[in-house]
């Protein structure tokens, strides 16, 4: 076994020390590659982007009521009684300040969208003042908070980049009401950077919803308390509420999304890299036929088959994990903090992130161009273990 790794490491070291004479051949295959990972990992990154600002929003201590059956807030309902009785259960956090319980309205509104001022969705959300105790990342970074029972709003910056009259001391009008902007505010990159927030009150007045709201959202005393919670609400004969940690909420909201950018740059990975294969296939036939005699001088004096496949291979995927290095920085600085916005088809609004190329992508990026070029230089790797001595001894 010494021996054939011996022979390997002799072989490999041979083999790598030829690749500046083909050094044409090499660059093309490895750029060929690298290019093969951007774009792989820069379509990657929006979905791993748009997972991070959703998991962003979410703490494992915080769970979301919605009514029974919802699997969003827009399409749930809870009133007044209901948020009440859910306020009172267990397990939440208590301080002097009360209960950390925000009973919240969720509504879609309209407006002009950068850069073209088309008009698309955004969340207007109404939440009391315990809000900002639950969602203890928001940060007002101009203006200030919005008074309770004032038509005043604060705009995510997400929200307030991406969509026109979100400007501070700008009027928001919607319908017959008219808001004026009195803050924006910064959560650490998550989902609430891309909505818009007024007191609960104002907005069930606004759109006529009475002592209703569609969602509660409650901190607990600790992530094990959540238990209790739920099974308190469970209980309670008055309720008929669907109980979900925060996370797991935010995560199946980025379900959709996350599915989709993922399969689609599969998929264009793998038609890019039908090609990158056959470019590491060329390149390593060429690297096996201009070392013809070198392989059959290594077989003639005892040097098996198996490591001279075995260095044909490492050779390939050398120059593949070069390329694929290449690719990877280049997705980093490209895309990586690159702002967006996209839909989430959850809440059917716009979501704004910044695309994500985290450690773990670019080492996905690494393992998918360390197997182009496995499969890019098996072939030439038989043929440079089957090669008749005798015959390649008489090459030129």
């Amino acid at each position: 076994m010494i021996n054939w790794f011996s022979q390997l490491a002799i072989a490999a070291r041979f083999g790598l020390s030829t690749i500046p004479e083909r050094k044409g051949a090499s660059a093309a295959a490895a750029f060929g590659i690298g290019g093969v990972v951007a774009v792989f990992l820069g379509t990657l990154s929006i979905g791993q982007g748009f997972r991070q600002a959703l998991a962003i929003a979410g703490t494992p201590d915080t769970a979301i009521v919605m009514r029974g059956g919802a699997d969003t807030e827009m399409v749930s309902f809870l009133s007044g009684e209901h948020a009440r009785l859910i306020a009172d259960a267990p397990g939440i956090r208590r301080t002097d300040e009360g209960a950390w319980v925000s009973s919240e309205l969720f509504v879609i509104i309209s407006l002009p969208k950068r850069p073209k001022f088309t008009d698309a969705n955004v969340p207007l959300r109404g939440v009391q003042q315990a809000a900002f105790r639950i969602r203890d990342n928001i940060r007002i970074v101009a203006g200030r908070r919005f008074e309770p029972g004032r038509n005043e709003v604060i705009a995510g910056v997400g929200a307030a980049r991406e969509f026109a009259g979100l400007e501070l001391d700008s009027e928001l009008r919607v319908g017959r009401n008219t808001w004026k902007v009195v803050g924006l505010f910064s959560a650490d990159g998550g989902l609430p950077e891309s909505e818009i927030w007024t007191d609960a009150v104002v907005l069930q007045e606004a759109y006529q919803r009475g002592n209703s709201y569609q969602s509660v959202i409650a901190r607990l005393e600790s992530p094990e308390a959540f238990d209790q919670f739920a099974a308190a609400l469970a209980a309670d004969p008055r309720l008929s509420v669907k109980v979900i940690r925060q996370t797991d909420f935010y995560f199946e909201q980025s379900r959709v999304v996350y599915n989709l950018v993922t399969g689609l740059g599969s998929i264009i990975a793998g038609l890019m890299g039908v090609g990158a294969v056959f470019g590491a296939l060329n390149t390593m036939y060429s690297s096996v036929s201009g070392r013809t005699r070198e392989i059959a001088t290594l077989r003639a004096l005892g040097f098996r088959g198996g490591p001279v496949a075995a260095s044909v291979m490492l050779e390939s995927m050398f120059l593949a994990l070069a390329g694929g290095g290449m690719g990877g920085l280049l997705a980093y600085f490209a895309f990586d903090g690159f702002r967006a916005a996209t839909m989430n088809w959850q809440s059917f609004s716009q979501v704004t992130f910044s695309f994500a190329v985290s450690p773990a992508l670019m080492l996905k990026g690494l393992i998918y161009a360390i197997g182009i070029g496995f499969l890019g230089g098996l072939l030439p790797a038989i043929r440079a273990a089957r090669m008749p001595v005798a015959a390649g001894l008489r090459e030129p």
